[in-house]
């Protein structure tokens, strides 16, 4: 049988554009039987074409929207752009035990960081008043604490802080909770923090010669070390003047200019209890579906009030529950709900509006749930954004974008998801965004370590190594250092004396000095 394609004549009007098949049978043996079957096919085929065509592409749009492919080795390296380990990461679970090698702890160069010891009342004492403490969305400052003082930080951990790097301040601002509503206050946060930088500079040396700058906080809250749920508030009153040469550890980052980030900070993850994500993905259906499409749990305001001229979510929480609130596809409740990571690990998309701050939890628990993230903040920094590759495992949608969606999400669904579904689910993405104690390598801690390896350019100890020398005409002459946090020595000696110092005393893995004939 042949097949011989003519197309109809354009002159001919009010007839259908389109191809006409001609067969020829050319078999003349058996040609009644043959022919009558083949033109039953030709003419089943030609009647129902588009309905076969429509079946195999629904099938298509199916697998892909439900099945994932299996992660491929450099994953990792592409989803964590700047983790360094000379072997690949664990995969078999969640959270798996990863033994801290030696060639990975080179990536640090002999970073040093000094814990102080400070007294009870700053930290302890707020965890044995609450157990809560240590483990609300806010109780990051407690697990990196608890991560620096374990046996598996040992190696960038000194006890002698004249070989620190960096000395870390422990504070536990986030557990003075509210008898009323439960919710954290901050009214006393300055003052605490106020009274601990006192102790430390009476006790040592370190905060006066550098005024803090080598020193670092963890401000785990709304909007970092503005200390305030509000913005408004949060702008009047600032970071407090004695922390702003400060490194801060927070929450709260944007991309744009903002008040609350005028020092030197991290963005890091808000804490998520690693053992509660387990029991979540120990309790997802064994086939791996998930039943709903978008999800969202949380306070949604039907009618939102006005709060000195403010609305809660900037009036984008509303604006989902009216236009979805109902909808099939669309798991939307205002109830609170133990729970509700059980809610998450059985979703396809799960909604991250902003609150009061543009960043909440959800942001974390939906990633390492494997949940795709919808990310509706605008301007928002999201945690680690230096290594984890956000734009591969989330999407973000403008908030005055929210009535389309629906839309939107169902563009993805016929498009890449099955692409993010198999970046979620990459092990070493989810150890990125999860505080361990002890800590593990590659998880949250130790990302923030490597945040801090990035500004060695602030430590005192190696303030030659990132300085600049100004060598002056004659062969004795003051040699002066200045580096980043603007600290500077001057001292007399030769420029080929003062250049082989810094060779030899600087600590290995040093760089960027500069140095220049003035």
């Amino acid at each position: 049988m042949s097949l011989d394609i003519k197309r109809p004549n354009i002159n001919k009007a009010k007839k259908k554009m389109g191809f006409i098949v001609k067969m020829q049978l050319n078999n003349n043996s058996n040609r009644g039987g043959h022919n009558k079957r083949n033109l039953f096919i030709f003419v089943f085929f030609r009647k129902y074409y588009r309905w076969i065509l429509w079946f195999f592409l629904s099938l298509y749009l199916f697998t892909s929207y439900f099945a994932g492919d299996q992660s491929s080795p450099s994953t990792t390296t592409r989803l964590l752009s700047n983790h360094k380990t000379s072997s690949s990461l664990p995969s078999r679970a969640l959270i798996e035990s990863s033994a801290i090698s030696t060639t990975s702890i080179g990536i640090f160069s002999g970073m040093k960081i000094h814990v102080y010891d400070l007294p009870a009342r700053f930290n302890v004492d707020w965890v044995t008043q609450s157990d809560r403490c240590a483990s609300h969305l806010f109780a990051s400052e407690v697990a990196i604490h608890r991560a620096l003082l374990s046996d598996s930080s040992s190696f960038v951990r000194t006890l002698d802080p004249e070989e620190a790097d960096f000395f870390f301040v422990p504070v536990y601002v986030s557990c003075n909770f509210s008898t009323v509503n439960g919710f954290p206050s901050l009214t006393h946060a300055r003052s605490l923090l106020s009274s601990a930088v006192d102790f430390i500079s009476d006790q040592h040396p370190f905060w006066n010669r550098t005024q803090g700058s080598d020193h670092v906080f963890v401000a785990s809250h709304d909007f970092g070390a503005c200390f305030h749920a509000m913005e408004d508030m949060a702008i009047e009153e600032g970071i407090p003047e004695f922390m702003k040469k400060s490194i801060i550890l927070q929450t709260f980052g944007v991309n744009y200019k903002h008040p609350c980030q005028e020092a030197e900070h991290v963005v890091i993850p808000p804490y998520i209890p690693p053992e509660s994500v387990q029991r979540a993905v120990d309790r997802a259906p064994e086939n791996g579906r998930r039943d709903i499409w978008a999800f969202f749990r949380g306070k949604m305001e039907v009618n939102p009030k006005n709060i000195s001229g403010h609305f809660y979510s900037k009036g984008v929480r509303t604006a989902i529950l009216k236009k979805y609130g109902g909808r099939r596809r669309f798991y939307l409740n205002r109830h609170r709900f133990a729970g509700y990571r059980s809610e998450i690990v059985r979703s396809v998309f799960c909604l991250c509006p902003l609150g009061w701050a543009p960043w909440s939890p959800r942001l974390v628990e939906s990633a390492v749930l494997g949940c795709v993230p919808v990310v509706i903040a605008d301007g928002i920094q999201l945690p680690l954004s230096e290594t984890v590759r956000w734009p591969e495992i989330s999407l973000s949608v403008a908030e005055k974008d929210v009535k389309n969606l629906r839309r939107i999400l169902e563009h993805v669904a016929v498009t890449n998801l099955s692409v993010i579904q198999r970046n979620l689910r990459e092990p070493g993405l989810k150890r990125a965004l999860l505080y361990n104690v002890p800590m593990k390598e590659g998880d949250a801690t130790w990302h923030i370590l490597e945040a801090l390896w990035r500004k060695l350019d602030r430590s005192y100890r190696r303030l030659d190594c990132f300085g600049l020398f100004r060598i002056g005409e004659t062969g004795m002459s003051r040699v002066g250092v200045h580096n980043v946090s603007g600290l500077t020595r001057t001292r007399e000696m030769s420029a080929e004396l003062a250049f082989t110092e810094w060779i030899n005393t600087c600590p290995q893995g040093s760089e960027s000095v500069k140095y220049a004939d003035v």
